[in-house]
């Protein structure tokens, strides 16, 4: 089943004197790989949080398939949406089966026990992030990387339609974090819509369908394929710095970098 997500010019603020934006407007659809990308303070993590019903926007209106999200009630939502913030810690010590379990819970009834079904989905999920061989270790001690796979298998344990995820390669190296959008872009391949909060402009190119570029106090300034949002212009005006592109000599993807001001520069 196709999809959407939408978020129609959604105003949101933390105070009066603060609002992250006015009118925003972004879609995610079954498919695709979207990057959410921009300066710190521009508002990608809070317009991830107001996609997926965790915050209320002040203003304008976000629909699930042309319904209102608000109408969902929460086990309703977590079955077609599911969200992976920047930090999770669980408040228990839980092997890393015990962590991915955890995505069973919309589908079960009251605090019921896990079904023979439940088990089978979660060994799914296992296999799909390639974490099967961590079921047993505690989630505590694994390696970042290992801990986003086994966090990405739990919310794919919620069997949704659509992952939001804030920032999943923050902490990771780059091996690991080429591991995580490459997983990512096989899952959009299968269908899931899937929106990822990043800054890594180079990555982003590499593996998204589309980008969603905001600038702090000024909205979404940028939506569309990578090539025609990454632009030295687009994106030296979004970020207040000076940026280079070119095209990168195997894939021709766009590829950013920011130009370091002369020593002599910096000391006038």
């Amino acid at each position: 089943m196709t999809r959407t997500l939408t978020a129609e010019s959604v105003a949101y603020a933390y105070d009066r004197e603060r609002p992250v934006f006015r009118q925003a407007g972004v879609t995610v659809q079954s498919g695709e790989l979207v990057g959410f990308a921009g300066p710190n303070g521009s508002g990608k993590s809070t317009l991830l949080r107001v996609l997926c019903g965790l915050l209320k926007p002040n203003a304008g209106r976000v629909t699930l398939d042309g319904r209102a999200l608000s109408s969902f009630r929460g086990r309703e939502r977590a079955r077609v949406i599911a969200f992976l913030p920047q930090a999770v810690n669980p408040a228990f010590a839980l092997n890393v089966f015990e962590v991915v379990c955890l995505g069973r819970y919309p589908h079960l009834e009251g605090f019921g026990a896990m079904r023979p079904h439940d088990k089978e989905v979660v060994e799914r999920c296992l296999r799909a992030t390639e974490t099967e061989d961590l079921r047993g270790r505690e989630f505590m001690t694994l390696s970042g990387g290992e801990r986003q796979r086994v966090l990405l298998a739990s919310i794919l344990a919620q069997e949704p339609d659509l992952l939001l995820l804030d920032e999943p390669t923050s902490a990771l190296d780059i091996h690991h974090q080429i591991e995580i959008f490459a997983l990512l872009e096989r899952l959009a391949r299968k269908g899931y819509g899937i929106a990822v909060v990043t800054h890594d402009l180079n990555l982003a190119a590499r593996f998204c369908d589309r980008l969603v570029l905001l600038a702090k106090g000024r909205d979404v300034v940028a939506s569309g394929p990578p090539k025609e949002v990454l632009t030295a212009e687009t994106l030296s005006d979004a970020y207040s710095a000076a940026i280079r592109v070119v095209a990168h000599p195997e894939t021709g993807a766009p590829l950013v970098w920011a130009e370091t001001p002369l020593r002599a520069e910096m000391d006038t």
